[in-house]
């Protein structure tokens, strides 16, 4: 009976096998290349691999090991912040000198932390303000873009201190506490500058890593994705902090998860870049990294896109049995179109896995091909 059993489950992975190879059969990747890794969680072996160790630039499925790395490094009660101090006296009820808005790169931070901030000035009591509001975004160099950024794309700008698209925060905060009520000095009253020893510590705005990673997965947001890279960097201590310092502790996971990191390339923490390269298996082992480890996987699956329900997923794999059983996340940018997560397969087994397509003129294609692998593993 024993013996029965394991010949049939060796038909079933043969089968199984025919099925995905007859995949690679199609006319699209006559011109085209897809790098391709599967593998069984619980057997922690690999199910499927063609390609696997080609190297790809991964687009947004760079994110994947952005956040592994995120919460493994911060923690998952990690928060982002953007704090408020003032440096001088309070007189009655003016300031005599200036405050300081101090960013900590929270992409989340938006009109009601603005209000926070001026709501938190009047309660010590503040009515006028004379000095200045000082912005400083020393937590970070000064490189507006990622390394390997397009010049033409609809770029963010990599600053500290932002609410939503403005990037004039000091003068966002001055318009803020005019309307609260707060009269300013006359003349131009913002700077930049650094938070000067002494200051005293006002408030501070947070979100927690959480909000950012559901924002940043689900919705591929790559400013979210680019302010998680920098906490990184902010962690390591280093002032200002780099895309250097977060590419290091990025490696370091890698090494963690069993790669050789330095048989690819990182250049970003969103995939944008032209000069990430990573690959199948690459993308495969952070995926499982995060499943040996709850503390990262309880948290990194709550974050990735579910097929047919929401996220950049919400319209694929409807009506198979993939549909709401794949948990991943997405990749898109001119030539290539990935896909990584998670799924269970038919006999229950939790499996991991990773495709690239690279060479690929029409997103779409690439998409429909790796929806048919998902659905074969589900069916």
């Amino acid at each position: 009976m024993a013996m029965l059993m394991l010949m049939s489950a060796s038909a079933e992975a043969q089968q199984l096998k025919l099925r995905l190879d007859s995949l690679f059969s199609d006319p699209l990747l006559e011109t085209t290349q897809m790098g391709v890794m599967i593998w069984d969680l619980a057997a922690d072996s690999m199910v499927y691999g063609r390609q696997q160790r080609q190297l790809m630039r991964p687009a947004s499925t760079m994110k994947v090991l952005t956040a592994v790395t995120a919460i493994d490094v911060l923690g998952s009660d990690y928060t982002l912040s953007t704090s408020l101090y003032y440096h001088g006296e309070v007189v009655g009820r003016t300031l005599v000198g200036d405050l300081y808005c101090v960013g900590g790169m929270d992409p989340m931070f938006d009109t009601d932390d603005m209000e926070a901030l001026v709501a938190n000035v009047r309660r010590l009591g503040i009515d006028t303000l004379r000095g200045r509001i000082v912005a400083d975004t020393s937590v970070k160099d000064t490189l507006r873009w990622g390394e390997g950024w397009c010049w033409d794309d609809d770029n963010y700008d990599l600053t500290p201190l932002r609410m939503g698209r403005r990037l004039d925060f000091a003068e966002q905060m001055a318009a803020w506490m005019a309307r609260g009520g707060v009269v300013l000095p006359d003349e131009a009253c913002t700077a930049k500058g650094r938070l000067p020893q002494g200051a005293t510590f006002v408030c501070a705005r947070t979100h927690t890593l959480d909000q950012v990673l559901r924002e940043m997965m689900k919705e591929s947001n790559n400013l979210y994705a680019e302010s998680v890279f920098y906490q990184l960097a902010i962690k390591t201590g280093h002032r200002p902090a780099t895309a250097k310092d977060a590419r290091k502790l990025m490696r370091d996971a890698m090494l963690r998860a069993g790669l050789l990191p330095q048989q690819y390339r990182i250049a970003d923490g969103s995939g944008l870049s032209l000069y990430n390269y990573l690959s199948a298996e690459a993308l495969t082992m952070m995926l499982r990294y995060a499943w040996f480890d709850e503390r990262i996987y309880t948290h990194l699956l709550p974050s990735l896109p579910i097929a047919g329900e929401d996220g950049t997923l919400k319209r694929r794999m409807i009506g198979t049995a993939a549909e709401k059983n794949v948990q991943a996340k997405t990749g898109t940018v001119a030539g290539i179109t990935s896909l990584a997560g998670y799924l269970t397969s038919r006999e229950g087994h939790r499996l991991c896995f990773a495709i690239i397509n690279q060479g690929v003129m029409r997103a779409a294609e690439g998409r429909q091909l790796q929806d048919k692998m998902c659905a074969i593993l589900c069916e």
